[in-house]
C-alpha cells in the first residue's frame, strides 16, 4: 500500500484498494501508514549508501559503459511557505547501440541506476548528491557526464564536485533559446523568425555558435547572445555525439514531471515532513529499489 501511495494520490490509492483490492482503507490511513514507513527507508536509505560507497574516490572503474549525472528542478506546493523548489538527480550508464555503418551516429540510451530528490536549497541538497554519486560509483567511472539545463546552481555544483567529468547543456533547452531568439529577431515576421531557426538549428547541432552569436551581438540581442557564450563548451554537440554522450537531460527532466504528477496536482499543499516523506517513497519507486528497501525494512 506504500508503494501505491508513492505512485498516485491517496485518494486515488484508496479507490485502487478498494477496487481491485477489495479492501476498504481511507485516504488517511494511507497517509498515516505512508508517514509511518518514509522514515524507515530513509535509514536503509543512508545505510545502503554507505555500505556501497567506494573507498577511494580516486580510484578508476574498470566499468565499460560510461556513467551520466543529470540535474535539475520543480516546484512543489508548502503549506505557510508557499512554492518551494524541489531538486531532483539521477545517475544512470550510458550505452551506446552498435552503429549498422560507419556512417551513422550510435544510438545513446540511459540506464537509470538511482535517483535522489531533495526540498530544499542546494546546501540541503549537496549531501543526498554527493551520497548519490558514492553509491551508484560515479565518481570512479572511466568516462562521465553531467547534463542540465542552464541553471547557474548546477554548473556550479558540478564544477565543484566532479571537475573530471564532460559537462553537456540539454541541447533541447539549448533549441529552446535559440527559438526565442528568432522570434525575437523576427517578431512580426514569422516566416524568417522559422527560416532564420531551422537554419541555425543545423549550426547548434553541430556545435558551431559563431554565426548565432554574431547575428545576435548584431541585432543588439547582446543579453541573448550571452546565453551562447556562457555554455559555449557545453555545447560541442558534434564532438559529444562522437564520443557517444547522450546530448539531452530529458531522463531526469521526465523525472521531475513524475515527482510533480505526485506532489503538484491540482489543489495540492503539502506539509513540509508530508512533503518530504512522499518524495523519499516516490524516488524509491520510479528507480525500482522500493522492494528491496521495504524488505530490508521488515
Amino acid at each position: 500500500m506504500v508503494w501505491l501511495c508513492g505512485l498516485l494520490p491517496y485518494n486515488l490509492a484508496a479507490s485502487v484498494m478498494q477496487r481491485i483490492g477489495k479492501r476498504q482503507v481511507s485516504d488517511s490511513s494511507l497517509w498515516r501508514m505512508t508517514q509511518a514507513a518514509a522514515p524507515r527507508l530513509l535509514t536503509l536509505t543512508a545505510a545502503d549508501h554507505s555500505a556501497t560507497a567506494p573507498e577511494s574516490s580516486s580510484a578508476e572503474s574498470t566499468e565499460p559503459s560510461s556513467k551520466l549525472l543529470s540535474l535539475d528542478g520543480g516546484m512543489v506546493n508548502i503549506w505557510g511557505e508557499g512554492w518551494k523548489e524541489l531538486k531532483v538527480a539521477l545517475v544512470g550508464r550510458v550505452k551506446a547501440d552498435e552503429p549498422p555503418s560507419s556512417n551513422i551516429v550510435a544510438e545513446v540510451h540511459t540506464q537509470v541506476m538511482r535517483y535522489a530528490a531533495v526540498l530544499g536549497d542546494v546546501d540541503a541538497f549537496r549531501p543526498s548528491l554527493l551520497d548519490l554519486a558514492r553509491c551508484t560509483g560515479f565518481e570512479q567511472a572511466a568516462r562521465s557526464c553531467v547534463t542540465a539545463d542552464g541553471a547557474a546552481w548546477i554548473w556550479n555544483l558540478a564544477d565543484t564536485y566532479f571537475p573530471r567529468s564532460v559537462q553537456i547543456l540539454d541541447y533541447y533547452h539549448a533549441r529552446q533559446h535559440l527559438s526565442l531568439a528568432a522570434q525575437t529577431l523576427f517578431s512580426d515576421q514569422p516566416a524568417l523568425a522559422t527560416a532564420w531557426f531551422e537554419a541555425h538549428t543545423a549550426d547548434l547541432f553541430e556545435g558551431h555558435l559563431q554565426p548565432i552569436i554574431s547575428e545576435l551581438e548584431q541585432a543588439g540581442l547582446a543579453d541573448m547572445a550571452t546565453y551562447f557564450h556562457t555554455h559555449a563548451a557545453r555545447m560541442t554537440y558534434a564532438d559529444f555525439r562522437d564520443e557517444a554522450y547522450p546530448l539531452g537531460s530529458g531522463s531526469v527532466e521526465s523525472e521531475v514531471k513524475q515527482f510533480k504528477q505526485r506532489l503538484a496536482g491540482p489543489g495540492m499543499c503539502w506539509s513540509r515532513p508530508g512533503a518530504e516523506h512522499i518524495i523519499l517513497i516516490r524516488a524509491a519507486v520510479l528507480d525500482d529499489s522500493f522492494d528491496a528497501r521495504w524488505s530490508q525494512a521488515a
